[in-house]
């Protein structure tokens, strides 16, 4: 077994029905941008009736349809936010959290040590999180998962990891195994994943190997590490 392999998305979730929700992070192989992707899925009616929307740099999960919400606490909120160099990216309201704690001084993993696993018993999902730091002409990025310690949700198991880029090198966290019932949570450290210099063909790429029935929505956004310009992509299954 290569621990070193790196995998294409399609080689990562082709014949995956529901890796949930998932975070790559990483660095174009011409070693020129960062690379930052998150996607959502959806089984539930509540869970399929959003749409990513951006303002002034940030992402959020909106709802669809409004009519339609059930419970809005899990599914709508800031998924990427930026403070200063770091760019924060979450599958939950603890994006904010991060970034409250930025500016209180705290750290990444500081920040997150008030959070847990999602109260959503029996899954009970993880919280997974990302967060790029950019320097002069460089960065550096973390990930992390919160995730119980047990079937009961007894304990919170928290990890964090830190990663110096490398071209062509991304990192992918995702919040379950596949589907299940209740739906296995992601295990191992963040698998790595093939980048591409190009944004369209990476984000082809990611959205064409998430499962068609329940992909919802994604967004990609590529950071030029020397002009700082950003350049988005955005997909939403519902329009």
């Amino acid at each position: 077994m290569n621990i070193y392999a790196i995998h294409t998305p399609d080689e990562l979730l082709s014949g995956n029905p529901y890796p949930g929700r998932g975070i790559v992070l990483g660095m174009t192989p011409d070693g020129t941008k960062a690379v930052a992707a998150y996607f959502i899925m959806g089984r539930s009616e509540n869970s399929r009736n959003r749409i990513f929307t951006e303002r002034n740099g940030e992402v959020f999960t909106e709802p669809f349809d409004a009519s339609k919400v059930v419970d809005p606490s899990l599914i709508i909120y800031a998924a990427i936010r930026q403070l200063g160099s770091r760019l924060i990216v979450t599958n939950g309201n603890q994006t904010d959290t991060v970034y409250e704690g930025l500016q209180a001084g705290k750290t990444f993993s500081e920040a997150l040590a008030s959070r847990c696993f999602e109260p959503d018993g029996p899954n009970f999902t993880p919280r997974i999180s990302g967060m790029i730091t950019f320097g002069e002409g460089s960065f550096t990025y973390q990930m992390s998962i919160l995730k119980s310690a047990d079937e009961h949700g007894t304990a919170c198991n928290r990890y964090t990891y830190d990663y110096a880029p490398l071209p062509g090198l991304g990192h992918f966290i995702h919040t379950y195994v596949t589907d299940g019932s209740p739906i296995p949570t992601f295990q191992g450290e963040p698998e790595r994943i093939t980048m591409d210099d190009s944004i369209d063909d990476f984000t082809d790429d990611l959205w064409g190997s998430l499962n068609a029935a329940n992909r919802i929505s994604l967004y990609v956004r590529y950071v030029d590490l020397k002009t700082g310009a950003a350049e988005n992509r955005l997909i939403n299954k519902n329009r």
